[in-house]
């Protein structure tokens, strides 16, 4: 038998091996329709032990996994390595240490993945989706070059409008939005005029963040907090908008500070802090979760340090300046052909000359562009060192109504 024929045998196989009843926990430990992975996973012995897969020599095992990883580079077929991934624990420790992270390898494969930084060398095509009656924000992996495909659902967000701001939910599952839901990942808040927006994480982004205190947080490590209530409001950056005296006829000028991305992370070596798992719920394994790609060690308390105490501090993004058609009679930016839509909500986040760097061509990258396409279809590029997570928040707050800006 060809090791082709294995591999192929071993997809139907894990299909097979599902339909007899092991449980994947999805995300955070739900089933979902467009996640299949990752925390942990239940397989009744029975089920896997008749499976012809039981015995396989652990360096076949990994020889089969590593050409699957390999092939199926792009959704939907990367679903088969997400599968491996939810079939038991050593098949999962070893597709953990065969798949990438975005930053490395261009690719999204787990729902962790929206929480780390995108590649270096390229840019990840997303696009959103807004419904103007539900309030909400779907957003979609482009699985082609072509502005009209399906895509691959990644987020989803719900506007909720209270009496003197706006938010923003957040969450891996289209179909519970709800902040006290377990795939809450995030929040974007906006002030009452719209011009200045905090984006919150559901858990620390890095060693040292602050836990913001409100009503609704339930900070870790006390006895009352409930297994479906998540742990925190970790800040991880704040945008904001300048008035604009053109109003609506002019360009919007927007700033974002990344509180939870170093400024020497665009520069030649520079780190940004990448989350490795999602926060369990489960109070008594927190020490052992972890967080981050570096040596530095979670503690139980997260209330001390920050990342402002770097070198640097953070990293502050601004809006690429369009320039004025004389022809066309608009200001223009260029899109390389992903945005075909005039709209005020249109932009392009590079590195400020604020972080204290010699400008270079690590700060001419874009590293976010939003843009309309359709009434209601926008798309979103990003790139290293900011998250589908973050990017995603960025680009909700423009669809927000700005009363001091407009």
């Amino acid at each position: 038998m060809s090791l082709n024929s294995i591999i192929q045998d071993m997809k139907g196989g894990i299909g097979s091996i599902s339909m007899k009843g092991f449980e994947v926990k999805l995300g955070y430990g739900l089933r979902s329709k467009s996640h299949r992975v990752v925390q942990d996973v239940y397989i009744p012995v029975d089920a896997f032990k008749q499976s012809c897969w039981a015995n396989l020599p652990p360096e076949l095992l990994r020889d089969v996994l590593m050409r699957i990883e390999a092939s199926e580079s792009s959704w939907p077929p990367r679903k088969h390595v997400a599968a491996c991934s939810g079939v038991c624990r050593s098949w999962r420790e070893i597709m953990k240490e065969l798949v990438q992270i975005p930053e490395l390898s261009g690719k999204l494969t787990y729902p962790i993945s929206l929480k780390q930084p995108g590649p270096r060398d390229s840019i990840i095509q997303c696009f959103i989706k807004r419904n103007r009656t539900a309030q909400t924000y779907h957003l979609y992996l482009g699985l082609t070059q072509a502005l009209t495909d399906n895509g691959k659902f990644l987020l989803a967000a719900h506007k909720c409008r209270r009496t003197t701001c706006t938010d923003y939910i957040i969450s891996l599952d289209a179909d519970d939005m709800s902040k006290g839901s377990i795939t809450y990942i995030g929040k974007l808040r906006s002030n009452f005029l719209g011009t200045k927006f905090m984006i919150y994480d559901s858990q620390p982004p890095h060693a040292g963040a602050t836990v913001t205190k409100s009503r609704s947080t339930r900070l870790v490590g006390l006895k009352q907090v409930s297994p479906r209530v998540p742990a925190g409001n970790y800040p991880v950056a704040h945008i904001t908008y300048e008035l604009n005296v053109l109003g609506s006829r002019g360009p919007r000028r927007m700033q974002c500070t990344m509180n939870a991305i170093p400024a020497s992370a665009i520069e030649p070596g520079g780190v940004a802090p990448t989350q490795t798992d999602f926060l369990l719920n489960n109070l008594d394994s927190l020490p052992s979760i972890p967080f981050f790609r570096s040596k530095s060690t979670c503690t139980d308390s997260f209330s001390s340090g920050s990342l402002g105490g770097q070198k640097g501090g953070g990293l502050v993004l601004k809006n690429k300046s369009p320039r004025w058609h004389e022809q066309l009679q608009c200001w223009c930016l260029n899109f390389r052909g992903r945005v075909t839509v005039a709209s005020v909500k249109n932009f392009q986040l590079v590195a400020s000359p604020e972080n204290g760097a010699q400008p270079g061509q690590e700060h001419e990258k874009v590293i976010l562009q939003f843009g309309k396409i359709g009434k209601d279809l926008f798309t979103m590029d990003f790139r290293y060192p900011i998250s589908a997570f973050q990017a995603f928040a960025i680009c909700l707050s423009s669809f927000d109504t700005k009363i001091a800006c407009e």
